[in-house]
């Protein structure tokens, strides 16, 4: 990855997490891995009525979720992070060209993020071993999440694919460049 070390982090929020999610604690430990190394961080954090209300309990990121000092943080209230936020505007104010995306749903939030993301031509890691979902009704979370990142994989946006790897292969890159 070439540039800063940047990691946006997607609906890691308590009322989102009312909801069970596969192993939580799991994810938020890789979460905090890269984190910990990145450059920025850009906390996305979704508001609607019903307990996702700004400032409420509900809106507030998971208690265990490292936040630098330095962190950025964006509101949406779709499952696209672009889809009227200051997303595209703060990536561009921080010279943001390719990150690293991981947090949850992988197969809502995370889903459509990841492909307007890409077809507006910016370089996507995905954290395969860094985002949840829940159980659906037609498979099990540990089916979509393994699913998703395959389909990811075979993601056709031409001259800008989409990577995704383990967080201990995205750390070591890091490391090294």
């Amino acid at each position: 990855m070439v540039g800063k070390r940047a990691v946006m982090v997607v609906d890691m929020q308590n009322g989102v997490f009312a909801t069970p999610r596969l192993n939580p604690e799991h994810y938020v430990a890789q979460i905090n891995r890269l984190t910990r190394v990145a450059d920025i961080v850009i906390f996305i954090q979704h508001a609607q009525a019903g307990g996702l209300e700004e400032g409420s309990e509900g809106f507030a990121l998971l208690p265990d979720l490292w936040q630098p000092d330095n962190s950025l943080y964006v509101t949406k209230t779709a499952c696209d992070a672009f889809y009227r936020t200051t997303l595209a505007e703060v990536l561009a104010a921080h010279d943001i060209h390719a990150f690293v995306i991981c947090g949850c749903a992988t197969d809502y939030c995370v889903d459509t993020t990841i492909r307007n993301g890409a077809s507006r031509g910016y370089a996507i890691t995905v954290a395969e071993d860094a985002h949840t979902t829940a159980n659906r009704s037609a498979a099990p979370a540990e089916t979509l999440i393994a699913h998703h990142n395959d389909v990811w994989r075979d993601l056709i946006v031409p001259d800008n694919p989409v990577y995704v790897k383990p967080v201990e292969t995205i750390l070591q890159e890091w490391l090294t460049n």
